[in-house]
């Protein structure tokens, strides 16, 4: 059994996929206060990630670490807007998942605090 909802494959996909995912993205930074937020740390935070950086690699860690908050929070934003399409009266299985999601981006961010830390600790001791 094919599904009418999935797609046919090739070029057109591909660029279908990008104009969905950029909808996403302009839905998210419209809609969602916390993707907004973390978004503006990101663009604060990668110039001084390219500032503090020695090597390639510490540079990607940085960053990866910003991406890593971004798509976590659109995780969660996704899983939010699901659960509230489904009901916005109080269900436990749906707290249980809005929380979870929430707990997935707080373990994003303090991820992101540490390595940032660690980066800047490592460059201090090293000044020493």
């Amino acid at each position: 059994m094919h599904s009418t909802y999935k797609s046919k494959g090739g070029l057109a996909r591909i660029f279908k996929a990008f104009r969905y995912s950029a909808q996403g993205l302009s839905a998210a930074i419209r809609h969602e206060a916390a993707f907004r937020q973390e978004l503006f740390l990101a663009l604060v935070l990668t110039p001084v990630a390219f500032w503090l950086s020695r090597t390639a690699g510490e540079l990607l860690l940085l960053l990866g670490t910003l991406v890593f908050v971004l798509v976590t929070e659109l995780l969660n934003s996704a899983i939010e807007a699901i659960a509230d399409a489904v009901t916005i009266e109080h269900h436990p299985l749906i707290g249980r998942a809005k929380d979870i999601g929430s707990a997935a981006v707080l373990l994003s961010l303090l991820f992101t605090a540490v390595v940032w830390l660690t980066v800047i600790g490592s460059i201090v001791f090293n000044r020493l």
